[in-house]
């Protein structure tokens, strides 16, 4: 964790708000909390936090507007926790700005190891030259891949594909937004061609491509390129 890292809380619920509070406390973080979507768009601009932990399910201002007001003026990480499991619902947060989406319950471990990487994304260079996961190493500046230290070849789209999760590691990526950055908004219907990039990429980096490390599916949301050390 980032010495003095705070986060704000914003549930209806007072029961979870405690059990945030008391969890993040025990790891370090100063925590601040808010119970509405209107309060918490104070308590940012107030209290200035290095990552947000949003309810969709707010009383009047919804945990999506809070999300789209959010990203008006912040680039402050936003991660869901919901009880809404279907899957528009989180195609819709994460669209709207949202870094990452935990569906209730959860386990603490999850929320940790989802809050180390959205605050790390968050506070890194804007232009990482060498992003390094596990054995995987993509140099941007030279466009080059290796895996245990073998340059691996890839196609033009793979590269990109790549560098488009890269440059949003630990960050849920949807397939409307992977697919509109590679190939534009004539393409979005193409999810089949999307998927057969993926599982090409995979077949070059990943150690069993059957059951990836750095390539994760969300399932019917999009892909998350996973930083190895963490627990997610």
């Amino acid at each position: 964790m980032i010495p003095n890292t705070s986060v704000l809380v914003v549930d209806d619920e007072r029961a979870v708000r405690r059990f945030l509070r008391t969890s993040l406390q025990a790891h370090g973080y100063t925590v601040y909390e808010a119970h509405t979507g209107e309060e918490a768009l104070v308590e940012v601009v107030n209290r200035r936090p290095d990552l947000v932990i949003l309810d969709l399910g707010l009383p009047g201002m919804s945990g999506l507007d809070v999300t789209r007001h959010l990203r008006e003026w912040s680039s402050v990480p936003i991660l869901i926790l919901s009880v809404q499991d279907q899957e528009m619902a989180k195609i819709a947060a994460l669209d709207a700005g949202a870094d990452d989406y935990l569906t209730k319950p959860f386990s603490v471990g999850e929320l940790m190891a989802r809050m180390r990487v959205a605050i790390r994304h968050a506070v890194a260079p804007a232009k990482e030259p060498i992003f390094k996961s596990g054995d995987l190493s993509v140099d941007l500046a030279n466009r080059s891949v290796t895996v245990k230290g073998q340059e691996i070849s890839l196609t033009p789209t793979e590269y990109e594909l790549l560098r488009i999760l890269v440059m949003n590691a630990g960050k849920v990526l949807t397939h409307h937004q992977i697919i509109h950055t590679l190939w534009g908004a004539t393409y979005q219907a193409e999810t089949h061609l999307l998927r057969v990039n993926i599982s090409n990429l995979r077949k070059k980096i990943e150690p069993d491509s059957s059951r990836p490390s750095y390539l994760v599916t969300e399932p019917g949301v999009g892909y998350r390129l996973r930083v190895v050390d963490d627990e997610a």
